[in-house]
């Protein structure tokens, strides 16, 4: 099982994450807002994550990693 983290201070809330996961198992929360005024990535079903890594691949901040 692959081990999915996010420094949400360093996101800025693009979506380009969320549009690389091929599970669609990661959304933007309007509810949730960082220090900088951001709703980083978050996400929503860790079971079906594979760990493929396109989202830290896609991430322009590399506010994301993944480790398996």
């Amino acid at each position: 099982m692959a081990n999915w983290s996010i420094q949400a201070e360093h996101c800025k809330g693009c979506g380009l994450c969320v549009d690389a996961c091929p599970k669609k198992i990661l959304c933007i929360d309007p509810s949730v807002i960082n220090h900088k005024g951001h709703s980083p990535a978050q996400m929503i079903d860790i079971p079906r994550c594979t760990g493929c890594g396109f989202c830290a691949l896609m991430c322009p901040d590399c506010a994301i990693t993944m480790t398996r």
